[in-house]
Parts: structure tokens; sequence; C-alpha cells
């Protein structure tokens, strides 16, 4: 990901603008940066901004994000919503404000944060040992309850109803389906006529950027977890046990050549270790060693290939070990490609052209990187996904011109810069939200009889 940061901030034709941020001053109260000035009431920038602030403060984990909901459904409950808590299990929640007859939109943020150290040196940074917003998500919500803001302050201006899903488990791949299936999230709230959600991206600051039409933004993905059995005994005995760890260690380079050999290299499948885990100390040999692992890939079939392959891996590295018992592979989450639909998205995109700038969208080239949003298309339902660029003016510049990497989603470095990333993201969602949504009185439209 990080070649593929650099390779774009060295070429997009992006026009800098006069802002100096750089992804580590992000407190202050302006829209200035790579968007310049934006019409957003200050009093509401402000607002979003000190949610931003605090929920960076106090990231937590996939499962764990009661805080995050609690500050989420205040201010959902403050602009007029109806909060119903517990969609589906867990810390899942829906906002729902009704306003007449007309379409129903959703708009979908994520709640969790990453096991990750964050390393930016940030006023704001987190206070949470070993937890770090490092994917945005907290950027996510705030722009939700900005663009909630914005549309519940001038309800003459449309008619309909606006949805607003708090997602937990996004970073687990675990909470879209259980608040859809479980909590019968379309059955209790409506189907809605679109669903529109946004990402953070290392893209200039203030922009946002576009699946081109009938083309995927992100990839499908396999999460699996691996338990291979070995003997454990003393470390100076090896002839005595079967060492799990020499398992994991081979079992782990074999898994290397997976995508290579069970997709075309058109496919763009990748396959890669995250975690090893075996024994606590060097003395002693384990009886077991742990793995845990990511696919992806853009079709179903490339997914299920590579799958079948990692099996085989892991099966024939136990068995040339000679293990005990059979490995254990276990798949914990899946999730499809993400496709937005075409149509929805070319009006989307028009409507960020005429609210940001067409020089502020951009097209995006399918990635690699994995989301759960795509369950949210059950039923048919459009959807419509779009990268919110977060990258400083300073940090853009010096990656244009060769130097240091910009650090991408889920690096401890990652540090949006918040100034013109989440005006953008506030003007992008409210934008995407009103093209959906019936005309009201204000707008020339009928008045509810």
């Amino acid at each position: 990901m990080r070649c593929e940061v650099v390779t774009a901030a060295r070429t997009a034709k992006v026009t800098d603008g006069d802002g100096d941020g750089d992804g580590r001053e992000g407190t202050g109260e302006g829209a200035t940066g790579v968007m310049g000035p934006l019409p957003l009431p200050r009093p509401l920038l402000r607002s979003a901004l000190g949610l931003y602030l605090d929920l960076h403060a106090h990231p937590e984990l996939s499962g764990h994000e009661h805080r995050t909901a609690d500050l989420l459904a205040a201010r959902l409950a403050g602009h007029g919503l109806a909060v119903t808590r517990a969609v589906g299990g867990g810390h899942g929640l829906v906002g729902v404000l009704r306003n007449g007859p007309g379409p129903t939109v959703l708009l979908r943020t994520e709640l969790d944060a990453l096991p990750v150290t964050e390393a930016t040196g940030l006023p704001y940074a987190s206070t949470t040992p070993g937890v770090m917003h490092a994917c945005g998500h907290d950027l996510h919500i705030a722009a939700v309850t900005g663009a909630v803001a914005l549309l519940a302050a001038d309800r003459d201006s449309w008619r309909g109803t606006l949805l607003v899903v708090g997602q937990p488990a996004e970073e687990t791949l675990s909470g879209a389906r259980p608040m859809l299936e479980d909590g019968r999230l379309y059955e209790r709230f409506g189907t809605p006529d679109a669903v529109l959600a946004q990402h953070a991206a290392p893209l200039p600051a203030g922009t946002v950027a576009h699946a081109p039409g009938g083309a995927p933004l992100m990839a499908g993905s396999i999460a699996a977890d691996v338990t291979l059995h070995g003997r454990g005994g003393h470390a100076a005995t090896p002839h005595l046990t079967l060492d799990p760890v020499l398992m994991a260690a081979a079992t782990v380079l074999g898994l290397q050549s997976v995508a290579a050999h069970a997709t075309a290299p058109a496919e763009q499948a990748v396959l890669t270790v995250g975690s090893v885990r075996a024994g606590e100390r060097g003395n002693i040999t384990p009886d077991t060693a742990e793995l845990s692992l990511t696919a992806r890939a853009f079709t179903d079939s490339a997914l299920d290939r590579l799958l079948a392959a990692a099996t085989r891996v892991v099966r024939a590295q136990a068995a040339a070990a000679g293990a005990p018992r059979d490995p254990e592979l276990t798949v914990t989450a899946r999730s499809p490609a993400l496709l937005p639909d075409p149509a929805l998205t070319a009006a989307v995109r028009r409507a960020h052209e005429g609210a940001l700038g067409a020089a502020r969208v951009l097209d995006a080239a399918p990635s690699t990187a994995t989301e759960d949003f795509p369950h949210f298309a059950a039923g048919g339902a459009p959807t419509a996904y779009w990268l919110l660029g977060t990258t400083g003016v300073r940090q853009w510049r010096a990656a244009r011109a060769g130097g240091a990497l910009v650090d991408p989603n889920h690096a401890p470095g990652f540090a949006p810069d918040v100034r013109p990333a989440l005006p953008a993201g506030i003007t992008a969602l409210a934008a995407a939200a009103r093209h959906v949504l019936g005309a009201g009185p204000g707008d020339g439209g009928e008045a509810e009889s």
C-alpha cells in the first residue's frame, strides 16, 4: 500500500491550495488547506472538530466501542434523531430522522479503532495504550455528525428519511452482517434507496475519489486463524520435542507463494500472514503455534482458490513435520469485493463536483484494502462509497518531490490533516444525501399535506 500511495502522491494532478497543514496541526477551526474555504457554519465545524479530537484521544477496539457509541448516540439525539442501540448485538446503533414522505438515505460510519501504538506526536494522540484510530474512523464519525447537523437544521429543503448507522467491529469484518441479519436492520428501519459511506485515504486532504463506473473500489477478503500442533518440552532436548515454531516458520514461507500460484497476475490477489504467536520463553518448546492470515482478491472464485491453496499448505507443512494432530484452519470473517452501484456513484460524483469543485473529485484505482460495507447492499440496496483525502499539503508536496513516504492507514504515524479533511467529509456526505432525498418546499417541492 505504501508504494501505491507514493505513486499517487507523485502523479496525481491536484492543485495544491494555500494551506500548510501537515497532518500534525489539525486542531484549527478554519477550513483552509487544499480545499480552500468551505461554506460551513463555524459552530458546526467547531462541534465536529471537538468530537473528532475526543474520539481520537479515546479509541476503542472492535467489540468494545461503548464510549464511542455513547458519544455518537448523544450527538444524533441532539439533532432530533430517534436512536436505537444494540442493533444486532454489541454496540451497533441506528438513528432515524423522518421528514415526510420521500426516499430513505442511509449514512454509515464505523466505530472501532486498531491495536496500534500511536507514534504521531499529536497533542491529542491516543491516551489508550496500544490502541489507535489508525484508520480514520474517528474522522468518519465526526463527518457524519456534521452532515446530520446540516440536514437537521435545514429540513425545509428536503423530504424523506435519514438513517445513520454506527457500525461496530469493521476492522474485524464482523460488524455489518450481524446488524443486517441478527438486528434485522432493513426490516426494522426500512430498506434504503441509497447507502452512502466514505473512507479516509492518503490522498490530498480536501479531495474525494470515486471508482470509475462499474469498477471495484476494494477487494473482497477472507480472514482465517490457524493452529499448528507440536509436542512441547525443554529447549535443551529438541530430539524429544516436535517444535511448532519451526512448523509455523515453514508454513509462513510456504504461504508466501500461494497468491502467485493460485491466481493469475491480473487478478491482483494477495495473501498476508499478519500475526504469529507461539510460546512464552526461549528455553521452552511450546505445544502449539498460531497464525492469523488474510487473503484478498476481487472475485469470489479467486478468494476460494486462495483459501483452498492456503489450506493445502498448512496441512502439508504439518504432515511433513510429523505433527501429532491435524492443524485447524478457521475462517473468522469473509467479505465480498466492494462494487459501488454505477448509476448512484455517477450521481453522487456529480453532486460532489458541484459541492467541492470538479478539480477536487478524483478517480480511485482499485485497492486490495477490504471492507464489510458491501453487506449493506443486501436486498439490492444501491451503494455509493468514496475515498476522503487526508494528507496535508506539506506531506503531499514532499512525497511528490520524492521525499518521505506518506503514512497510510493502519500505520502508527497515520495523521489526517483534519482542517481540510473534516469540512470536505461533511460536505461530501451532506451533498450526496441531498441528491437522493426528495426536494422540500424550500427547494420548490410541495409541502407535506
